[in-house]
């Protein structure tokens, strides 16, 4: 109960449903195993507070931007929700203390994990917005998602454009991206691309689309250069 109220500080919201922050923070490693495998309230949760974070996000840079293009716009908001954004908020209010884990995700380090952290995340804003509607949600997110959109002065630059312009300034050709293989079943497939530029090693990347497998290729090889 302590540990749910001082939580309830750091979001700035009183549960009228108590259940539902409960919820959030219940990992799914606490119930798989026991039963047949379904989804839990934290999974969906996790769905209704990644589409609640979308939303507020791109309503706050369109607010804070009103000059920039979709284009660049698009380029922050995809920084500003991914996986490592969520993880500094959700580290930020401590979510990686008081989040309910198995034993066995306990050990193998869940609670430094990112993805479980950004999860996790995701699960206590779809319980903020379920408990009390889009302006709690919104104003939790405007409170740690702020400082996180002003340190980008410029909109981020996406993998493949970055490693483009990393290779013209060398006078390399244009990199090149050949699709090697689909992994997984017809309705859920897995794209496999390589990235080659002239000079340097072959990177790969999956993505569940061939243009996300080539970002993920594409940020493979820029971290080798940039070691």
């Amino acid at each position: 109960m302590a540990a749910s109220a001082d939580l309830e500080a750091r979001l700035g919201h009183v549960f009228s449903h108590p259940d539902l922050l409960t919820q959030a923070l219940t990992h799914p490693s606490i119930t798989h195993g026991r039963a047949p495998r379904r989804a839990t309230p934290y999974e969906r949760l996790e769905f209704l507070g990644d589409r609640v974070l979308g939303l507020a996000v791109a309503e706050m840079l369109f607010q804070a931007f009103p000059h920039e293009p979709e284009g660049a716009l698009a380029r922050r908001h995809a920084a500003l929700v991914r996986r490592e954004a969520l993880a500094r908020v959700a580290a930020a209010i401590g979510l990686d203390q008081v989040v309910v884990l198995s034993k066995g995700e306990a050990d193998a380090g869940g609670r430094a994990n990112p993805a479980l952290l950004a999860d996790a995340c995701e699960a206590v804003i779809g319980a903020l917005f379920a408990d009390a509607g889009f302006a709690v949600a919104q104003r939790f997110v405007r409170r740690h998602w702020e400082p996180l959109m002003a340190e980008a002065v410029a909109p981020p630059k996406d993998a493949k454009t970055a490693l483009q312009e990393w290779a013209q300034g060398l006078g390399k050709p244009l990199p090149q991206y050949v699709t090697v293989g689909v992994e997984g079943p017809p309705h859920d497939p897995v794209f496999l691309v390589s990235v080659q530029v002239a000079g340097l090693e072959p990177a790969t990347g999956r993505g569940q689309s061939k243009r996300g497998a080539e970002q993920a290729a594409a940020a493979a090889l820029l971290q080798q250069v940039e070691k």
